[in-house]
């Protein structure tokens, strides 16, 4: 299905009956990677999951966004696909983008798949430092730009420039502050291998969050999926 939001043509699907369950993709993901958690909830509850803007089949951005714009956009469509205080999951970005959503909009609970929220400082590679050097030098500040395409993340490299300065803003805001705010129960389902969203992060979220429980899984960033039969069993007692 296909609704326009903001001038933007989003791709979605919605489908068995019930409480709503919103699941939000991972960066450069789609809603295949979701939809095998929601045909596990088919049955009782009414599934959707949309190709956020800038990914899938949804349209591609005409500028930067931020984690902010993202959540703007999502109470948007939210209203005009009749969605009802929903269950929200997401994974690693769309986590992100569920956090900001749910910390001011009703929600019955959310569950986040190795979803990235406070920045903990860690001494920084040489590379990076080197960028931020060259980005300081008058005259050289395109060159680091240019430097990022070839030792940036594979996210980074893999993204247009539009979709590298919206990687940038999302992953550079701590979420800290947002998820203190909500109330409702929180899962967190985290990969003891995520290498991308680390599990020191996973622990400090759970410290800061008011009603949060961590379960960790063996696997990796994508542990949802590697854990599915699991996975659907803790959320069938959590929902």
């Amino acid at each position: 299905m296909e609704i326009k939001i903001q001038d933007i043509k989003v791709n979605y699907i919605q489908y068995g009956k019930g409480k709503d369950i919103l699941l939000l993709h991972g960066w450069g993901q789609n809603i295949e990677m979701m939809r095998p958690v929601g045909d596990c909830f088919q049955d009782r509850f009414r599934i959707t999951i949309l190709d956020l803007p800038g990914f899938g089949e949804s349209d591609s951005l005409k500028e930067a966004w931020t984690i902010e714009r993202y959540s703007n956009f999502l109470e948007q469509f939210v209203k005009e696909v009749k969605i009802k205080k929903p269950i929200v999951i997401g994974h690693s970005f769309g986590g992100r983008v569920a956090i900001r959503y749910s910390s001011r909009n009703p929600i019955e609970k959310l569950v986040l798949f190795g979803s990235p929220c406070i920045r903990i400082q860690e001494d920084l590679p040489l590379y990076v430092k080197v960028l931020k050097k060259l980005k300081t030098i008058p005259g050289l500040n395109e060159l680091g730009e240019y430097m990022k395409q070839y030792i940036g993340s594979r996210d980074y490299k893999a993204a247009s420039p539009i979709m590298r300065q919206t990687l940038v803003e999302v992953v550079n805001e701590d979420l800290s502050k947002y998820a203190r705010e909500i109330e409702e129960p929180t899962l967190l389902i985290w990969g003891d291998h995520d290498t991308e969203a680390p599990l020191n992060e996973a622990k400090e979220l759970e410290k800061i969050m008011i009603d949060a429980a961590l379960i960790v899984l063996p696997g990796t960033h994508y542990a949802y999926l590697e854990n599915l039969p699991q996975v659907a069993n803790i959320l069938n007692h959590f929902f």
